[in-house]
């Protein structure tokens, strides 16, 4: 058991070697990291002598610290360490790169790394993000804690567990923070977005893949539009439609403007057809309209449906809805959905079950036509105060609806909107 206790890679790099003898064998250029399992071990040390480079496995090392490391071996005995690009080394491979921090979302650097002795070997625990990992790799921790100590600064550790780590791209060039699936479908998208932003294209794409549908979809529509481009691209059709077809149909449709033509057929093509046409509906306006900007979910009721049947209803339908601020009531024809009135949720669930929904409904709708731009859609939901606001054709016949968060990009810079191309 040559390590006992805790040594950082750190402390190591650059530190002879020695035979039984004394005798300098080399120095430590790097580590050879066992792949594959939750606590990796170490599995041989990689030294140099006269610009050679020998590999001495771990167990012939008999004493391993970061002040004195010998081994079995003899000079005239070493094994030459040929460079192989699926060995897993800790300095090529690991030290200063990307890690994706999901407990903070935000991306951070390899620093230093944490190694421990376990049941006769040398394993590899946590990797330190901190700055003690930078000061550590100039040889001088102790004294800037000290420094720090004066001003009463703390200077934490910032280490990351290795078993929560995982090769991030195939070649292991670098590597990620992994987490049980449903802890990283908690994170916000906008988080998510963050990260994927913050690595390399491969990276930021193989972090995408490893979503889940839901998650991917909310992701989607946060990412930057040549990342979106470049993500859907490079991913098979029938992946890409589970993922558009998740989302709502405006935001689908903002995305699927920004592919060619043809790819946006194809993932037309593989979707419900019932979902396709409201993307496809949505795609034939011009983004800076209602039309452009309205979401095709929403749900309407006729006003001869008394409150309980409509709230038995309701408990079916917005399951499939993300967000609901009203519900809308139409004419007798029902298939027809000609507006004719509002309903809070709140009007609905403390009325009285056997009223019918024109005994409650507010007839002074106030609402959009197609064609109207964005600043008239603005100026609307201001006055109003509005959350939602539907959008009719010239029948009155209720095909959309624009919530406040629809038009708050209207309120950014022109540099910052995104424009949708008509087809």
């Amino acid at each position: 058991m040559p390590l006992v206790g805790e040594i950082f890679l750190s402390e190591i790099l650059k530190k002879p070697v020695f035979d039984q003898k004394g005798e300098d064998l080399g120095r430590i250029r790097d580590v050879v990291v066992v792949k594959g399992i939750t606590l990796p071990d170490l599995e041989a040390i990689i030294i140099e002598k006269k610009k050679t480079l020998y590999c001495l496995h771990y167990k012939t090392l008999t004493v391993f610290n970061k002040r004195i490391i010998t081994t079995t071996q003899t000079k005239d005995n070493l094994p030459r360490y040929e460079r192989y690009d699926e060995d897993l080394l800790a300095v090529r491979d690991i030290l200063d790169k990307q890690v994706v921090d999901i407990n903070g979302a935000k991306v951070v650097r390899v620093n230093d790394i944490k190694i421990e002795a376990y049941k006769g070997s040398a394993v590899f625990v946590a990797i330190d993000v901190g700055m003690r990992g930078i000061l550590r790799r100039f040889g001088v921790e102790k004294r800037g804690e000290n420094f720090l100590r004066l001003f009463r600064i703390p200077l934490p550790f910032n280490l990351i567990r290795w078993d929560y780590l995982q090769p991030l791209s195939p070649r292991l060039t670098s590597i990620s923070l992994t987490m049980p699936q449903q802890m990283l479908s908690k994170m916000h998208p906008a988080d998510l977005a963050d990260i994927i932003h913050s690595v390399s294209r491969e990276e930021g794409a193989s972090f995408f893949h490893q979503l889940d549908v839901e998650s991917a979809a909310e992701t989607l529509t946060e990412l930057q539009t040549e990342t979106q481009l470049e993500i859907l691209s490079g991913m098979d059709t029938e992946k890409a439609a589970d993922i558009i077809e998740e989302m709502s149909p405006d935001d689908a449709a903002d995305i699927l403007s920004d592919l060619p033509a043809t790819r946006t057929q194809e993932i037309l093509g593989t979707i419900e057809p019932e979902d396709a046409d409201n993307i496809a509906e949505l795609l034939c306006h011009e983004q800076d309209t209602a039309g452009g900007l309205m979401n095709t979910e929403y749900l309407i009721y006729p006003e001869s449906a008394t409150i309980a049947e409509t709230i038995e209803k309701f408990r079916e339908d917005a399951k499939d809805i993300d967000t609901i601020y009203h519900i809308y009531v139409s004419g007798e024809d029902e298939c027809s959905e000609q507006l004719v009135g509002v309903i809070t949720l709140k009007e609905l669930f403390l009325s009285d079950p056997e009223l019918k929904l024109s005994a409650i409904m507010e007839t002074n709708i106030k609402s959009l036509h197609t064609e109207d731009d964005e600043d008239v859609v603005a100026a609307m939901i201001s006055k109003y105060n509005l959350v939602a606001i539907p959008v009719c054709n010239d029948a009155q016949q209720m095909i959309g609806l624009v919530t406040v968060d629809d038009i708050i990009d209207q309120m950014l810079p022109p540099s910052a909107k995104r424009k949708r191309k008509k087809i």
